[in-house]
């Protein structure tokens, strides 16, 4: 995968962009007032591997949250600012490590100015976030709602921010339609070198935002488009990194092993989904960077996972462990992630 040229930008301890790898990032749905709240899901997404998390700020007490919050965790945390661009302010001045604003909704290029002032004073990046659901109403007008009027939004709001010798830009350009999202992007990357966090806005359910956010998300990553991710799920947001470094590995990321395995079909003699979902679990916090097939055919099996660094081959009551093809032993099926956990350390 040959990722587009952007430019660097840091973000309290992480790089976004250049030659960077691409960051994973969730965003808090607890009320950011509640620290004690908030603090517990920010750790539960560290655990799960969430390298940059989102906070919105509705209100002022929100905005003086972060300064406690920010000394429990681990990993950078971005505000999310609509329409008061006062939060904005203040919030930086409580220890925050990246501002994301909605030019539909900031106010006036006045007000754009200020936060920018106050986000190069603290070295401060700004996402400038372009929905298609909140577009300015200038460009919604001449435009109509379509992927163009995002990157006008998106162009407008970059030669505001470096009118104001501000250059610590990341863009995003969503929609909740995966086509219109793609074409934004794409037209975008096609004229501009700021780097880009992608994603599906509004993508939908646990089930249905998952294959949306996988589709979309998947498809800018493996043209190249793509500093920074967030699969947007009506779920816990632990669901969205999980999803996330799936989609990640899927396209050459080290995320731990790749679980691969068969349907099952009806020479399966072995409980295939049970055995799939123990061997997930088992090496689910692995480092090791491995393909592990889990194929439900004693005939077939190795053949149809020879690319898999190991495997298992289920039949009555016993399975074959292979290695690149090569069938290893034979063992009983209460052996069988004792006997994968040997020969796989």
């Amino acid at each position: 995968m040959n990722r587009k040229p952007t430019k660097k930008i840091n973000c309290g301890n992480l790089s976004i962009g250049g030659n960077s790898p691409i960051i994973i990032q969730s965003m808090t749905n607890t009320k950011t007032k509640d620290v004690d709240a908030t603090i517990e899901q920010i750790l539960r997404l560290e655990n799960e591997g969430c390298q940059l998390v989102r906070a919105s700020i509705p209100d002022l007490e929100s905005a003086r949250a972060i300064s406690k919050i920010k000394n429990k965790i681990h990993i950078p945390i971005v505000a999310d600012i609509h329409f008061d661009y006062k939060l904005a302010l203040e919030v930086a001045e409580n220890g925050i490590d990246a501002l994301r604003i909605n030019p539909g909704n900031i106010g006036s290029d006045e007000r754009v100015k200020e936060v920018a002032k106050k986000a190069k004073q603290y070295n401060l990046p700004i996402r400038v976030g372009v929905n298609m659901g909140s577009l300015e109403k200038n460009i919604e007008k001449q435009f109509a709602r379509t992927p163009h009027a995002m990157v006008e939004s998106a162009i407008y709001n970059i030669k505001l921010l470096e009118k104001y010798d501000f250059y610590d830009i990341v863009i995003s350009m969503k929609a909740s339609n995966i086509i219109d999202t793609i074409k934004a992007y794409e037209e975008f990357a096609s004229i501009s070198d700021y780097p880009l966090h992608v994603g599906i806005t509004e993508s939908g359910t646990k089930t249905s935002g998952t294959v949306k956010s996988s589709m979309g998300i998947g498809y800018l990553l493996i043209n190249g488009i793509g500093d920074t991710i967030r699969v947007s799920l009506t779920a816990d947001p632990v669901e969205e990194i999980k999803v996330g470094k799936l989609i990640l590995q899927n396209i050459g990321y080290s995320y731990g092993p790749q679980i691969i395995s068969c349907p099952t079909c009806a020479r399966t003699q072995i409980d295939l989904i049970g055995l799939a979902e123990k061997v997930e679990t088992e090496f689910k916090n692995s480092n090791k960077n491995i393909s592990i097939a889990v194929m439900g055919c004693i005939v077939n099996g190795p053949g149809e996972a020879k690319d898999a660094d190991v495997g298992i081959a289920g039949g009555k009551g016993e399975a074959l462990l292979f290695k690149k093809g090569e069938i290893i032993k034979k063992v009983k099926e209460q052996d069988i992630i004792p006997e994968l956990k040997k020969l796989i350390e």
